[in-house]
């Protein structure tokens, strides 16, 4: 196609108004060039009416249902409701004929991540699964350091997703209810596993502690994760919100060098500020004193290695390459058979932790 292209946005059903819907995905889906937020779907009030305030136009839906009533005018769907619920809606969404995307984990188990996968391809639908993660500065500047050999052939990989929050905050997320899909262990856990898998590939044994800290506390809240790659690799990762004091972030070992790096991505701390993507380059960036640190032979925190700038971090690229796949038939940006291999780690760690054994993950 030449000159401008005019075709009218894909329009969005966004279900779910919490923290993933308000503060990550309707932020994203509505700065996205190729996409526009036609409706929120949230029973509650006082989020219909933030959704109003916050993108003038947009329709606002009690239930699913009324999505599903008028499919017709829609061309997207995206569920970012309670993990327990991604599974029917995504269900419901491609046997209303239309593309989904979910916010992780897709599903409780990977054979319902299959099964949302295997319906997608009969229906010749778009099912992506929303791992914003592998956008984020220091995981893209990650892969670049591997892909450009300077660390060497990587023996070990450490990731940390650590808080401190001593203080419960209840709801689902921190249910002890397993039809919940609540805890750490499948929130932040889903994110680090990901990572791990997209860097070293598939998981052969995994070994997990996971344990239930906090006064009051339901759910995992400290939970450590080893992952033996096919390729060698170990992946060491750890989830935490009883962490006192944080770890890096990535402290990767290699045959040449490591890499160590401190401190989250911005982008998530920018949304929820109530910043949105910008055109002009700076959305993602951080400052020099954040940046990480190569070398072999001394500590980083003494001043050992040299600074190495991060990439910015770039979410709104996984929603562009969503359209894109929507519309010209690429490959999702995320598949729903990758997030059903990261479930089968999260089951097998799930396990490990309960019986105290190390786990095969079956290929």
């Amino acid at each position: 196609m030449t000159g401008t292209d005019t075709r009218a946005p894909l329009r969005v059903g966004l279900v779910g108004y919490g923290l993933a819907g308000s503060v990550f995905h309707a932020p994203l889906i509505a700065s996205t060039e190729d996409l526009a937020l036609d409706t929120v779907v949230t029973s509650n009030p006082e989020r219909q009416e933030q959704a109003r305030s916050e993108h003038p136009g947009v329709r606002v839906a009690a239930s699913a249902d009324e999505l599903w009533a008028r499919a017709e005018e829609l061309d997207l769907i995206v569920v970012a409701s309670p993990n327990n619920t991604h599974v029917p809606l995504a269900t419901a969404a491609l046997e209303a004929g239309l593309p989904v995307v979910v916010d992780k984990p897709v599903a409780g188990t990977a054979a319902e991540a299959r099964d949302l996968a295997a319906l997608a391809e009969k229906r010749g639908l778009v099912l992506s699964v929303f791992q914003n993660r592998r956008w984020d500065n220091d995981f893209l500047t990650l892969q670049q350091l591997i892909a450009s050999g300077e660390l060497g052939d990587v023996q070990r990989f450490e990731s940390r997703f650590e808080r401190w929050r001593p203080q419960i905050k209840g709801g689902w997320r921190e249910s002890g209810d397993p039809a919940q899909i609540g805890g750490l262990l499948y929130d932040l856990g889903s994110h680090v596993v990901d990572q791990a898998l997209v860097l070293f590939g598939p998981a052969v044994r995994v070994y997990a502690e996971s344990d239930v800290r906090r006064p009051g506390a339901e759910a995992d809240d400290d939970t450590f994760i080893a992952i033996t790659h096919a390729n060698g690799v170990r992946s060491h990762l750890y989830v935490s919100a009883t962490t006192a004091q944080l770890g890096p972030r990535f402290r990767v070992l290699g045959s040449r060098a490591g890499y160590v790096k401190y401190g989250l991505d911005p982008q998530e701390g920018a949304l929820r500020e109530g910043k949105r993507p910008t055109a002009d380059g700076s959305w993602g960036e951080e400052p020099e004193s954040a940046w990480g640190r190569v070398g072999a032979g001394e500590s980083p925190a003494t001043g050992g290695g040299s600074p190495v700038p991060t990439l910015p971090g770039d979410y709104p690229a996984y929603y562009a390459a969503v359209a894109a796949a929507v519309r010209a038939g690429t490959a999702p940006p995320v598949t729903a058979a990758q997030a059903a291999a990261a479930l089968d780690v999260l089951e097998a760690a799930r396990r490990s932790a309960r019986e105290g054994v190390t786990v095969e993950v079956r290929r």
